[in-house]
């Protein structure tokens, strides 16, 4: 069943079809097929512009807030034009709740931030819609003194800093925190396994 005809300006003047005047278009073959069909170059770019969006914004960034909140080691909630913003600590992941060490990073961050003016150096999003970020606390690197302190892994498998590969193993080899148990689970292992 033949879908259904448009006619044309063209043919409206009585100079054929909008088949005729369109050639190879089909039956829905109208003006504004024709005319305003985008290219793939200008699709492509809509949608890079679109799905960069939500990290454009916050991409080398830095801002202060006041924490109101500490989830767990690496996620903090950070007052931002009037509303609490979660912040993922990039680079690091602190054990989970229910690991060992998990409520000793809490609250080693928690002493650090927790209803402080902080400071935000901004790097992203991340898949969960956090803000990612490298946080300070009084001129203190919050994200590398947890893994220092040996409540963090460096997260390798998102971050390349050599600052927090090389505080890692420090506290390997000072078998501090969780770094004292003969075997630790890397939370992102954990996490899989529940």
């Amino acid at each position: 069943m033949p879908g259904p005809q448009f006619r044309s300006s063209a043919a409206r003047r009585g100079r054929g079809t909008a088949t005729d005047h369109y050639p190879g278009t089909g039956t829905l073959g109208t003006p504004y097929n024709r005319r305003f069909r985008p290219n793939a170059a200008l699709l492509t770019a809509i949608l890079l512009v679109t799905c960069a969006a939500p990290s454009i914004g916050y991409a080398s960034e830095t801002f202060t807030g006041k924490c109101v909140g500490v989830a767990d080691g690496d996620t903090i909630s950070v007052m931002r034009d009037g509303r609490a913003v979660k912040v993922r600590l990039e680079g690091i992941d602190c054990p989970e709740r229910g690991q060992d060490f998990s409520s000793t990073a809490k609250t080693y961050t928690s002493a650090l931030v927790y209803g402080k003016t902080v400071e935000m150096r901004v790097t992203g999003t991340d898949k969960y819609g956090r803000v990612l970020a490298v946080v300070y606390a009084d001129g203190t690197n919050v994200n590398l003194s947890l893994v220092q302190a040996g409540l963090a892994w460096h997260y390798k498998k998102y971050s390349s800093d050599a600052r927090l590969a090389a505080a890692e193993n420090a506290a390997r080899a000072a078998e501090v925190g969780l770094w004292s148990l003969p075997t630790p689970i890397p939370p992102s292992d954990w996490r899989s396994g529940q």
